[in-house]
């Protein structure tokens, strides 16, 4: 059976288990952003574009298959004016291809403020990724807790009220799938008026174990675990993660019994389930891009810039990422080893994120100083080591993960990489992956991979030897290893899994 052949099948499955669940229960789809973006035009009109981000991302198939209702957050004035004009109800997705309905969640903009822009990133965001010097940063101040008790408990409680608004229209409790870190308390509520709707709950970051939890109040850290308890399923990106969880739940709610061996825990005469469905991509769609004639034609003008060696790296520019690092461990390669130099291309295609926020504005500086240190020691007039693309092209992207010879993905610690899936998938020259062992894939391509520890520079210097020496066959059979991994946990692999796990609680 073809990978073509087999992902279809899997997809045909998954929409017919959907249908199967949905003969009597509603399902509401609920997160921060959702498949549809409003932008005003100069002329007042509005003007729909499909969403972005990895949750709209993962869920594509869906919207295209399955008639549910997805409740997302008025992000901006286009979604505000939308929202106003469905009178706060649902309306049909005007997405070509999408059979989705779509129901806007208005709250105060400054609510909204406090809790995506004090709570959800710079707080949550950061916690999870271990992204804190603990001696100095967080400084949890009255801001923080107005913040909490103005904006982000407020916003859940919308959010809640529109799922359980919406839950009132149908015969049956209806399944709830909730999705990361800006949703967490909207468990509790949704449980307290709907007590036998079917609700998972999935965190797309990482979850720090209980001690890194301890940097936050208490009353906020027991909050979350306790709300996420409300749920049936919870579902993390790796077992490391689901570990985590299990053990805040210990440590923070001295009424949960956990078991790590089953992986649930009872609370409430409950029991909730806390599993690894670890994220990935859709195969087929992905090699669609890379073969249309857009991405073709980028492939075609990278070519010339790549080196006889070309090492390629994608990321959106957070310090989660660990990009300073990677370019180190590059410049250290090429004093250690001379022989690369002129010979070993570097193409960075990183996407500008979260520019509003002060240490992101200096990652970046930091990242450009870096290079031009790089490109000077190294370079010369004619030849440049490093070259880095600094836009949201993601077809640009794609061409580019085709053309390696090495891909890095050295994150210090995030929920799942979609680029160490990617990049295997279009690669047409035998790439080799070098992979962090906290990233979220790492259990599941370590195989094929070469592994690094993110801090570890001299050791992510001798990956990269080994990955630009490594013979023919040996890059061969770790990239059939990562695509036969890749195309046997596929995005239709994840939702059905996920699918499955919530009918067997009708």
């Amino acid at each position: 059976m073809t990978a073509s052949v087999s992902g279809e099948r899997r997809s045909e499955r998954v929409v017919e288990l959907c249908k199967e669940m949905l003969r009597e229960r509603r399902l509401l789809l609920v997160s921060n952003r959702g498949p549809v973006d409003y932008l005003v035009t100069p002329d007042g009109h509005l003007q729909a574009h499909r969403g972005s981000g990895a949750v709209v991302t993962a869920l594509s198939s869906l919207t295209r298959h399955i008639d549910f209702t997805w409740i997302a957050s008025a992000m901006g004035e286009g979604d505000r004016q939308a929202a106003e004009a469905s009178q706060g109800k649902r309306f049909k997705s005007p997405i070509p291809g999408q059979t989705v309905s779509v129901r806007f969640v208005v709250t105060p903009r400054r609510a909204y403020h406090k809790f995506y822009n004090i709570v959800c990133n710079p707080l949550l965001w950061f916690l999870q990724h271990y992204m804190w010097s603990a001696p100095y940063t967080p400084n949890i101040d009255d801001s923080v807790y107005d913040a909490w008790e103005t904006g982000y408990i407020p916003v859940n409680q919308a959010f809640a009220e529109a799922v359980i608004s919406e839950a009132q229209e149908g015969h049956s409790p209806p399944f709830v799938m909730l999705h990361d870190y800006h949703l967490y308390l909207a468990p509790n509520y949704i449980r307290q008026k709907l007590p036998k709707a079917i609700m998972q709950h999935f965190i797309h970051v990482p979850w720090p174990g209980a001690t890194y939890w301890q940097l936050i109040p208490s009353i906020m850290r027991i909050a979350l675990c306790r709300s996420l308890c409300a749920n049936d399923i919870v579902g993390f990106q790796s077992m490391r993660d689901v570990r985590g969880f299990l053990e805040t739940c210990e440590a923070f709610l001295p009424d949960a019994k956990v078991d790590h061996t089953d992986c649930c825990v009872q609370i409430d005469n409950r029991r909730v389930a806390v599993r690894a469905y670890p994220i990935s991509i859709d195969v087929e769609e992905l090699r669609r891009i890379a073969n249309s004639p857009r991405a073709l034609e980028y492939e075609k003008r990278l070519s010339t810039l790549s080196g006889e060696k070309t090492i390629v790296r994608v990321d959106r520019i957070e310090p989660s990422k660990n990009i300073l690092r990677g370019f180190r461990a590059f410049q250290i390669l090429l004093e250690k080893y001379p022989e690369f130099r002129e010979r070993v291309k570097f193409l960075a295609f990183l996407v500008p994120s979260r520019s509003h926020i002060r240490q992101y504005q200096r990652y970046v500086e930091e990242i450009q100083e870096m290079v031009n240190s790089i490109n000077s020691a190294f370079g010369h007039e004619g030849w440049q080591p490093v070259k880095v693309f600094y836009e949201n092209n993601y077809a640009q992207a794609i061409a580019g993960m085709r053309l390696y010879d090495v891909l890095m993905v050295n994150s210090v610690i995030e929920g799942m990489n979609p680029v160490a899936k990617e990049g295997p998938v279009v690669n047409t020259r035998q790439g080799v992956l070098i992979l962090s062992e906290s990233a979220g894939g790492f259990e599941q391509l370590r195989e094929g991979a070469l592994e690094v520890s993110p801090t570890d520079l001299f050791g992510t210097a001798q990956a990269l030897y080994q990955a630009l020496a490594m013979p023919l066959e040996e890059r061969e059979r770790r990239q059939k290893f990562l695509i036969q991994a890749i195309e046997r946990e596929d995005i239709t692999h994840w939702l059905e899994r996920q699918l499955t796990d919530m009918k067997a609680l009708v």
